[in-house]
């Protein structure tokens, strides 16, 4: 965790800025240590390979002091213009003291640096199943300098040239191409300037395959970029090299249509690399992703729509982040947000997935909603002060809010302007660093429109708008009025389409549709009046805007009886986003909710939907429904899960969504049974496949339950013995509900840093079962006495992972209590450390609110039927 100067702050960054230019640097690895019982000879300490380091860079204003960036267990030696440093003077193990700097300089760095276990810097994998290692290095933000020494900000660009000796027998890739030489070292050619987190080696006995993607140009001649995909040996016959090549490809064609820059650093390889702490990192030339997007068993097609999101996503970073990338962390939009927006854009555009607007509607913004209404929102332009503010984030409001921003800037500029003016921008910024005034000026441009005061209401204020419609008619059933009402703190410029929507047959259909801009408090959409009165009036139809749609009590009405008639699939989704708003906003009964879903679940046609469906009835049971409904919605969703299952397509992806949904809330003895028969072969269901994959989903409940035990998940490991396998096997042995099972598991991750970053999230993710909340109850007290320590002792990956996964959010009022507790005596802990503790203080607030709702409704319906009981005894 940062201590001293390991924690870099703006200011300091920016005096450096002022202060230095860089050249260039040369690093040459030695990573033969990778290999072999106990390469350094002690047996102690971390694992360890030699860095060394020469960075060519200018002083303005010589005579002057500054600093180096380096996280290493010890360095050897270390040079300034020729003159020799004592390191122990000048190295405290996160700076490197620079002083007495001339004009032009010259710094030497040679270091023991270590292998990680936690994806930050060059990890470390050991295959257990063939006892293989694979190393891969993940920056972002600032944990290059785990790896070599360096200027460790986002503005301070250079060229690199690496040179990597690797055991015999390995391949090593990084930004460039590159090749193994007679002596066995691999060198690497020159790269253009590029920022530290971004640079990348990924080394190891890889299964590589190879294509090329060719572009003729107006004028015949033809460009060739080399192509590569590389994942485990061990996965190899798991991976669909030519379906990752074919979106690639689709992907490289859309982004030069559309930016009119060509793909700018040559090669472009993609490794699927093991335990990595998020879905994929844009390094130029050389994009890093989870494995996990290598599928081991039968998927649905969403997760191949999500696959392709993630590889188009890390493509538009190609331009925006990595050709023109941010001053610091402050407009991490500048290439979050904006890659967020072109993967779904992409995938629309140039892929077979052409729903990925709808997956965007449901699932993407979602997210977004959530941050925006945490205590710790904050502008699409944040202020990062440190590092530490700038690895958290990467959340919900960079990426997805900020997304939603640019599709409604799409829609508020236009397209082709929106388009010319990231064209001007890529060509006038190249290889350079930006702040958010240089990319409204193109567009202003562009577009004609006023950027300053779109940019002030969407970018540099926080909080979601709700839209809500005002309908009034007449008595021959037309409009008189239809008017939008905008709530919130700051009320935005929209520009939406409202939707009218009736039933012709059992179909509920748009028959009219008016786009507007939506701006003040209430705006009169005067296009709308006289039409007839509509069954559903859908604000936001489309999904142009960003913000929170609500129903007036007709609209609202129509859906609880006929929700699944809306033909549409986006206007379904929306309809259905909206509905889980009101329930995380306390205004609909978790309940209704779930009856919502288990009358209309059945009939969602997107998996993508589907899926998230059942994420959300799942955690509106968990979270947010009254305690004392709780057994009887997981016996009611269990039942709906089963009858789906039954009903659905031998086969199909639908049928196998609702085996993960019936397995993830089976809890009767029937339920358990019936998965205990599919595991065991005595049961089966025709055309679902019960493949490996499924049946450590299937085991889950059984051992949670205590319906099986250590052997059963010993006897699923000898099936699997692979690191999947492993961690599989992990999360299960954590869920047994035993009070020593919950006591060995809390010591592996609170007072251990024995496990890697991929068995911490397991530990963590079998730890936290919603069915056992009594065996949780003691932890509750032993958290808060811990997170400041975790905080202070564990690299911030792990202890965001750790303070975050075990906040009791369980335990109901006395965990609320213990929150504020904490949080009013700890004042002056670490602002990050405080911010996940609100955060998830407040997710637990929000669900003990939506708990009172649902009792409040269950009692006021029960106080209902009774009168209405009385006074039919009465009547009679």
């Amino acid at each position: 965790m940062p201590v001293s100067g390991e924690n870099l702050t703006r200011d300091e960054a920016r005096l450096r800025a002022e202060l230095l230019s860089v050249d260039g640097y040369e690093v040459a690895l030695d990573l033969r240590s990778a290999v072999g019982d106990d390469p350094a000879g002690d047996g102690d300490g971390p694992r360890t390979f030699r860095s060394l380091t020469t960075i060519r860079f200018r002083c303005a204003r010589p005579g002057a002091s500054s600093f180096a960036d380096l996280l290493a267990p010890s360095v050897t030696a270390v040079t300034l213009n020729g003159e020799s440093l004592d390191p122990a003077r000048v190295f405290d193990g996160s700076r490197i003291a620079l002083e007495g700097l001339a004009a032009e300089n010259v710094l030497v760095v040679d270091a023991q640096c270590a292998y990680s276990r936690t994806g930050e810097g060059l990890h470390r994998f050991v295959d257990p199943e063939d006892g293989e290692v694979y190393l891969y290095t993940h920056y972002e933000p600032a944990d290059a300098r785990r790896v070599f020494a360096d200027f460790e900000q986002p503005d301070l660009k250079a060229p690199y040239r690496f040179t990597v000796t690797a055991p015999e027998g390995w391949q090593v890739w990084s930004n460039s191409a590159g090749e193994r030489g007679a002596d066995g070292v691999w060198d690497f050619a020159e790269t253009l300037p590029i920022s530290t987190y971004i640079t990348a080696v990924v080394a190891g006995p890889y299964h590589h395959e190879t294509d090329v993607y060719r572009r003729t140009a107006e004028d015949g001649t033809v460009r060739e970029i080399p192509l590569g995909a590389m994942c485990r040996k061990s996965l190899a016959r798991h991976f669909d090299a030519d379906d990752i090549f074919l979106v690639t490809k689709q992907g490289l064609d859309f982004f030069h249509d559309r930016f009119d820059f060509p793909y700018p650093f040559g090669k472009y390889d993609q490794a699927f690399v093991p335990e990595y702490n998020i879905g994929a990192m844009e390094n130029p030339g050389c994009v890093t992703f989870n494995e996990d997007f290598v599928f081991r068993g039968k998927v649905t097609q969403a997760s191949y729509e999500r696959r392709a999101n993630v590889i188009l996503h890390e493509m538009a970073h190609m331009w925006f982040g990595d050709l023109v990338t941010m001053v610091w962390w402050d407009d991490l939009w500048l290439k979050e947000s904006f890659a967020d927006f072109m993967g779904s854009y992409a995938m629309v555009g140039a892929t077979r997935f052409d729903n990925g607007w709808i997956t965007f509607a449901n699932n993407r913004k979602a997210w977004a909603y959530r941050a925006d209404q945490l205590p710790s929102t904050h502008p699409v332009t944040a202020d990062i002060r440190d590092l530490e503010d700038a690895k958290l984030n990467f959340d919900g409001i960079t990426y997805a809010k900020g997304a939603s921003v640019l599709k409604q800037l799409v829609a508020y500029a236009g397209e082709d302007a929106f388009l010319e003016g990231a064209r001007r921008y890529f060509k006038r910024h190249a290889y350079g660093n930006t702040r958010l005034g240089d990319l409204l000026s193109v567009l202003e441009e562009t577009s004609g429109r006023d950027m300053t005061a779109w940019a002030r209401s969407w970018l540099q204020t926080a909080g979601v708008n709700t839209l809500t419609p005002e309908l009034r008619g007449d008595e021959r059933g037309r409009i008189t009025e239809l008017a939008v009402v905008q709530g919130g703190e700051e009320l935005r410029p929209h520009r939406v389409a409202v939707g009218l929507y009736r039933h012709e047959g059992e179909a509920l259909v748009r028959y009219a549709r008016a786009e507007v801009d939506i701006t003040g408090g209430r705006t009169v959409i005067g296009e709308l009046a006289g039409a007839d009165l509509p069954a559903l009036v859908l604000v936001n139809d489309e999904d142009l805007t960003y913000c929170k749609i609500r129903f007036d009590a007709g609209s609202l009405a129509t859906l609880r009886t006929a929700l699944g008639d809306l033909r549409d699939p986006l206007a379904r989704a929306l309809a259905w986003s909206a509905l889980w708003n009101l329930t995380r906003d306390a205004l609909l009964p978790a309940r209704d909710f779930i009856d919502l879903v288990l009358r209309f679940a059945g009939r969602e046609t997107d998996i993508g939907v589907l899926q998230t469906l059942h994420a959300w009835a799942d955690s509106a049971l968990v979270h947010y429904v009254a305690p004392e409904w709780r057994e009887e919605g997981g016996r009611l969703l269990a039942e709906g899960a089963l009858a789906e299952l039954r009903a659905a397509e031998p086969g199909s992806q639908h049928q196998l969504t609702w085996a993960r949904f019936l397995a993830a809330r089976a809890s009767s003895a029937a339920d358990l049974r019936l998965l205990e028969g599919l595991l065991d072969g005595s049961e089966k269901i025709d055309g679902l496949d019960v493949d490996q994959e499924l049946r450590w989903a299937l085991l889950l409940p059984l051992v949670a339950r205590g319906a099986a035990g250590e052997d059963a998940v010993a006897a699923e490991l000898a099936r699997d013995d692979t690191a999947s396998g492993k961690r599989h096997q992990t999360r299960l042995l954590a869920a047994r509900p035993s009070a020593a099972v919950k006591d060995q598991a809390w010591a592996a991750v609170v007072e251990s840093d024995a496990l890697s970053n991929a068995l911490v999230g397991a530990v963590i993710s079998g730890f936290a079962q919603p069915g056992q909340r009594e065996l949780l109850a003691p932890y509750t007290e032993k958290y808060f006495a811990a997170v400041e320590r975790v905080w202070e002792e564990r690299s911030i990956q792990i202890g965001m992972d750790v303070v975050e996964g075990l906040f009791p959010v369980f335990q109901g009022e006395s965990a609320l209590a213990a929150a504020d507790g904490w949080l009013a005596a700890h004042e002056n802990a670490a602002p990050a450390l405080r911010r996940i503790v609100l955060e998830r203080r407040d997710d637990l607030a929000r669900a003990l609110r939506g708990r009172r709702r649902d009792a409040e409704a269950a009692a006021g319906a029960a106080g209902a039927a009774a009168a209405e009981a009385a006074g039919a005894a009465v009547d009679g």
